[in-house]
C-alpha cells in the first residue's frame, strides 16, 4: 500500500501488490476523510481477505462507508459479496449491470444495499466531501463510470489509462510509456468517438493525478495533459475493424 495524497483529514491510498499467479494485475483505490472510507473497484474473491485485511488497518472497517464498482469485470466485483455480507458499506454499480450482480453471488441479503448508478452519474458524501461519479461509457463497458475527488483531485479512472507489463508506480516517461498502454486501449476502448467524448468531459476538471485499475499512476498536471490528449486522438476498437470479419477455413 502506497500513498497519493494526504493532508489532516483526507488521504488516497493504492494497493497493488495482491495478484497472484495468472490473475491481471490491479491496483485497488481507497479514499479516506473524516474518518471515513469509499473503497474503488476492490477485485476478485481470491483477493478479499488481504485487500479486507489491509482496509482494516487503515479504519476500523465498521467506518468502511462504500464500496464503487466501476462496471462489471470479476477484476472489479468478484468480491462483491465478501464486502457486503462482511461489512456495513453499502455499494455503488451501474444501473446496467445491477440484474447480473447475482452472477457473482451476491446474497438476496445485502441485494438491496446496491445502488444503480444511473447513466447521468452522480455525486457521493463521504462524511462531508462530494466525490463525483462521472460517466465513461463504453470505456471499455457499455456501462462504465470513474470517480473524480476533488479534495486531492484525483480522477479514478478504471481500465482507461490502464498499462500492461510496467512493474512502475508512476508514469516517469510518457513516451516510454505508451509500450504499455497503447495495445490495450486499441483493443478494449470502444472507439474514438466515446475517448474524444471523455476528453471533452474531464478537461473541466481540476485534476492532478489520473490513477487507473491497472498499471502506473499519471501524476503531475504535465503528463495529465499528455495522457488526455494522447485519448483524445487515439484511433482504437470500431476505429480499426475491417468491412468484414475472418471465416476460418
Amino acid at each position: 500500500m502506497f500513498e497519493l495524497y494526504q493532508n489532516d483529514s483526507h488521504a488516497n491510498l493504492c494497493v497493488n501488490d495482491l495478484s497472484l499467479g495468472h490473475m491481471v494485475d490491479a491496483n485497488q483505490h481507497i479514499i479516506l476523510h473524516n474518518g471515513k472510507a469509499f473503497l474503488l473497484d476492490p477485485g476478485g474473491h481470491k483477493i478479499f481477505s488481504r485487500l479486507f485485511s489491509q482496509v482494516a488497518e487503515q479504519i476500523p472497517i465498521k467506518d468502511l462507508q462504500y464500496i464503487f464498482f466501476s462496471h462489471q469485470d470479476p477484476d472489479i466485483i468478484a468480491s462483491a459479496n465478501g464486502w457486503l455480507m462482511t461489512t456495513e458499506a453499502n455499494a455503488f454499480l451501474p444501473s446496467l449491470w445491477i440484474r447480473f450482480i447475482t452472477h457473482f453471488g451476491v446474497d438476496s441479503m445485502v441485494i438491496d444495499r446496491i445502488t444503480p448508478i444511473e447513466d447521468q452519474g452522480m455525486v457521493v458524501d463521504l462524511a462531508g466531501v462530494g466525490l463525483k461519479i462521472i460517466p465513461a461509457h463504453f470505456l471499455h463497458s457499455p456501462g462504465n463510470f470513474q470517480v473524480y475527488d476533488p479534495v486531492s483531485k484525483i480522477l479514478y479512472t478504471g481500465d482507461l489509462g490502464a498499462s500492461v507489463g510496467t512493474k512502475e508506480r508512476f508514469v516517469d516517461d510518457f513516451d516510454a510509456h505508451l509500450t504499455y498502454m497503447e495495445g490495450f486501449h486499441k483493443r478494449y476502448m470502444a472507439g474514438s468517438r466515446a475517448m474524444k467524448a471523455w476528453a471533452r468531459t474531464v478537461r473541466q476538471l481540476d485534476i492532478e493525478t489520473i490513477a487507473p485499475q491497472h498499471g502506473s499512476i499519471f501524476r503531475g498536471r504535465e503528463l495529465v495533459e499528455r495522457f488526455i490528449d494522447w485519448v483524445d486522438n487515439l484511433e482504437c476498437g470500431i476505429d480499426l475493424l475491417d468491412d468484414s470479419f475472418p471465416i476460418p477455413s
